[in-house]
């Protein structure tokens, strides 16, 4: 935002009025107040579950009134600033009007695309499988790379991953990479990314440096609470072991400490290896197991799309939601929103993801058109 007017201020300030009204701040403001009474009863304590549950809900009510105080404030000082520039004459003062208006029009962006998580999944963790489609072994070196740009936008976030999955493959790159990632809104963002991604560039495998097109599809799952019940017998369960196989100069265990569990009646296979006890490995697993499970299950009842990860479809031509252009030009384009850069290795490189997700929550709500 390079320069800023009055009109500019008049617009973010009755945006942060909508954002109060969606994230219902006043009654967040209660919630802190009660929940605080709640934290200081000692008889809390002394059911665990209970005690975290209730800290869990009063460190998200402590966030959503910190970010509006927050927004409120550089509101308050973008408008002194401007306010007194204007007055003085000063372009020193209305340039930091304008740069503090620009950080606030990026707050309040964030903040609406919290607002348009509607599904109490959507504020919780994800479970993200990336797996090599068509395109032979340079798809798996496309997977690695997806990997990675995955990897680093979840670090620009702030949010926690735990790699679950991640054997190496055949020759380059990986055989697929399954992982948890745990932070605010983290299923809400990245279900914007499920779907096949398609990779144009000029092969590093082939000697007469051809042209190359690969695919790789991303899946996106909720990680499930607790209360949420997914009815698995453990009859129809079939539960393997084997030497986990490592990657990337990761340790490789010594001992049977992978796990490959299988749902006989849908065919579902879910493996885990990273953990150095076959115990956790299987826990996580059972986890993932319980999430797509819980998937397959809306699909059935809703007989419609996928409501989760969208349609399931070919990793292959013609199914991509985005593109990601290394040669005879650079350039990733979203197919959906038309959200597009030239500025690839922001993308790959640094996982500079947040235009291509705000911009498809905003397709996906109405509050853009597609180009």
């Amino acid at each position: 935002m390079a320069d800023i007017t009055k009109d500019t201020l008049d617009t973010l300030r009755a945006r942060l009025v909508e954002v109060e009204g969606y994230l219902h701040i006043d009654e967040r403001r209660l919630d802190v107040k009660r929940l605080e009474e709640q934290s200081a009863d000692p008889a809390l304590w002394n059911d665990a579950d209970a005690a975290r549950d209730v800290m869990a809900q009063l460190a998200s009510a402590k966030s959503d009134v910190a970010a509006i105080d927050d927004a409120r404030a550089k509101l308050d000082d973008a408008a002194a600033a401007f306010e007194l520039g204007e007055e003085m004459g000063d372009d020193d003062l209305l340039a930091e009007a304008a740069e503090s208006a620009a950080t606030l029009e990026d707050e309040l962006s964030e903040l609406e695309l919290s607002s348009w998580f509607t599904d109490d999944l959507d504020h919780g963790d994800a479970i993200v499988t990336v797996t090599p489609g068509q395109g032979g072994l340079e798809a798996q070196d496309w997977c690695e790379m997806l990997f990675r740009m995955y990897l680093r936008y979840c670090d620009r976030r702030g949010w926690k991953v735990d790699v679950n999955d991640c054997p190496a493959g055949e020759v380059i790159g990986i055989d697929r990479a399954t992982f948890t990632v745990h932070g605010k809104n983290a299923y809400g963002m990245l279900r914007a990314e499920g779907g096949v991604h398609r990779l144009v560039r000029i092969s590093p495998t082939d000697a007469q440096k051809r042209r190359q097109t690969t695919f790789a599809g991303v899946e996106v799952l909720p990680v499930l609470p607790d209360d949420v019940e997914v009815d698995i017998d453990p009859k129809d369960l079939r539960i393997d072991v084997y030497h986990a196989t490592g990657h990337g100069g990761q340790g490789v265990n010594t001992t049977d400490s992978a796990v490959r569990i299988t749902h006989l009646p849908t065919g579902t296979v879910v493996t885990c290896q990273n953990e150095r006890s076959q115990l956790q490995n299987k826990a996580f697993a059972m986890n993932i197991l319980r999430s797509r499970l819980y998937e397959m299950e809306l699909e059935k009842r809703a007989a419609e799309l996928d409501e989760l990860r969208g349609p399931k479809r070919d990793i292959g031509f013609g199914n991509q939601i985005r593109s990601y252009v290394l040669y005879p030009y650079q350039m990733v384009k979203d197919l959906r929103t038309g959200v597009e850069t030239g500025n690839v290795e922001s993308v790959l490189d640094d996982g500079d993801l947040d235009k291509f997700i705000i911009g498809y929550h905003r397709w996906a709500t109405g509050e853009a058109d597609p180009e």
